[in-house]
């Protein structure tokens, strides 16, 4: 059976998928599973081992359609589920079997604060777009597959983070997800250890600040070093926004102690290598089912506020102007080995 997956963004949406795959690939005999996904998407399937073929979204929509038709497909898995989904099946006339994203209930919970959604993954909730195939999916979770080329040596860090370090990811794409500075200076001052920041080269202005507060909080004198250590104070920053491609950062996440993170696809790659994970979550929720899955966690979230959740994917600018989802969350956590 030929059998084409569609999702085309974003990071954490596509990570999420990886269970589909797996399970098409493994549970269905000779099974030929195809991806297809926005070109600037595609490197994070490329090291996939149960995917065949990745179909790229280049410029041209039709382009895609007709290098799909070609295939001859014998069945699609709509994990999008939008317009450009539906103009792909009917295009290629392939029966389609299609994830239900409960817009609906999202909107009722954003904005009047109904809560009618399932208490379900949304990684169970793709699962179940395969019922009708009769498969049993496995609990093994997500995946992520880093190139070798990609994998960063212990040597490329600085001394103070060859031993050990946490993880802390300080971008995401919209702002009412991130933390502002000051809380970022606060969390690491929190963690007390040596610390690497993950982000993109937007992220980078943030984790110079942050880096130049502990800076020269800790080093402007001698004097001041042997005050440090009387308080315990470890925090050691490590500013990798922008140093790294997303490859190498999941290298980072994978060797890392602890991950802190925001609601971000970063969040999922640690989720793919087990690891230990502390979600901040600002104008999101973790009821709409895009927590760490099948991995330790712990919720960071204010949950006093009548106005949260305010989106399902974040603002530029908090609505009510005073961003207290993100100003007044409690950093209550014990790290240890």
């Amino acid at each position: 059976m030929k059998i084409l997956i569609l999702r085309f963004s974003s990071i954490g949406d596509i990570i999420l998928t990886t269970p589909v795959i797996r399970t098409l690939k493994t549970k269905i005999e000779d099974a030929k599973v195809h991806f297809a996904t926005k070109k600037k998407y595609s490197n994070l399937l490329q090291e996939n081992p149960y995917l065949d073929e990745i179909h790229e979204l280049k410029s041209k929509e039709s382009d895609l359609i007709n290098e799909l038709k070609s295939e001859k497909f014998d069945l699609i898995i709509d994990l999008h589920c939008n317009l450009r989904t539906w103009i792909i099946q009917k295009k290629l006339g392939t029966k389609a079997y299609k994830f239900n994203k409960l817009n609906i209930k999202k909107w009722l919970y954003t904005n009047f604060k109904i809560d009618l959604l399932p208490n379900l993954h949304v990684v169970d909730r793709y699962l179940a777009t395969l019922n009708p195939l009769k498969i049993k999916s496995d609990t093994l979770g997500l995946d992520f597959f880093i190139p070798e080329k990609d994998e960063i040596q212990i040597n490329w860090l600085p001394l103070t983070h060859q031993n050990g370090y946490i993880a802390v990811v300080i971008g995401a794409t919209y702002h009412t997800k991130r933390l502002p500075a000051n809380r970022l200076i606060e969390l690491c001052d929190r963690i007390n250890q040596p610390i690497i920041l993950l982000g993109d080269e937007d992220d980078k202005s943030i984790g110079d600040k942050i880096y130049n507060f502990f800076k020269n909080n800790s080093s402007q004198s001698n004097n001041e070093e042997d005050i440090a250590l009387k308080l315990g104070k470890k925090a050691v920053i490590f500013n990798a926004c922008g140093k790294f491609n997303l490859n190498q950062s999941a290298s980072l996440i994978k060797n890392a102690d602890f991950v802190f993170t925001h609601d971000t696809g970063l969040m999922h790659i640690a989720a793919a290598f087990k690891k230990h994970i502390f979600t901040i979550w600002g104008s999101t929720t973790p009821k709409f089912g895009m927590y760490p899955y099948r991995t330790t966690f712990v919720v960071f979230e204010n949950t006093h506020l009548k106005c949260r959740p305010c989106s399902k994917i974040g603002f530029e600018k908090c609505p009510k102007n005073h961003f207290k989802c993100m100003n007044d969350l409690t950093f209550d956590f014990h790290l240890s080995n």
